[in-house]
């Protein structure tokens, strides 16, 4: 008898642990505050599939939540009209930066410069990408896939892609 009461005893404590225990939900990947704005752009893109104003606005709004691979699967997966647009890929390549994959955002950036060269772009993109495209080039030459990975690098690479040359003319 001791034997058969020592198992219900150990089945007995498991089963009050696993019920003291309860169900764990897994945390949301997105915080609370921000869902219903996000929800509203996943709507407006899944209405419209070819608009690439809904695609950059969502995308860009996953890269500002630090959910870069979110965005990279929203542009991924869209209508192909809307994923070449220049704005779409501009923000596809911060996605791919955000991810530590610098080479191939260097490539996006490039893409964007060329088809702005082609087609004409405004001003705020084609500057916003130049100056991508040149941190990104210094990234790549330094060997930085992922700045976030390694700052210093990422900050050397930075300095050297921003810094300016001042000239001083003397009268005389």
């Amino acid at each position: 008898m001791g034997l058969r009461a020592w198992n219900v005893g150990v089945l007995l404590s498991a089963l009050g642990l696993l019920l003291a225990s309860g169900t764990q939900r897994e945390k949301s990947v997105l915080a609370a505050e921000h869902a219903d704005s996000v929800r509203g752009l996943e709507a407006k893109v899944a209405a419209q599939p070819t608009d690439a104003v809904s695609l950059r606005q969502l995308s860009q709004r996953y890269v500002d939540l630090r959910a870069p691979g979110m965005a990279l699967r929203a542009i991924e997966d869209a209508d192909a009209h809307a994923r070449t647009d220049a704005t779409v890929q501009h923000v596809y390549a911060r996605a791919l930066l955000d991810e530590g994959r610098a080479a191939e955002a260097l490539a996006v950036e490039r893409r964007v410069l060329e088809s702005c060269a082609e087609a004409g772009c405004e001003t705020w993109l084609i500057a916003s990408a130049t100056r991508r495209a040149d941190i990104l080039r210094e990234l790549v030459e330094l060997g930085v896939e992922d700045a976030q990975a390694h700052p210093e690098s990422a900050a050397i690479a930075y300095y050297k892609a921003t810094r300016e040359a001042h000239l001083a003319v003397a009268v005389r």
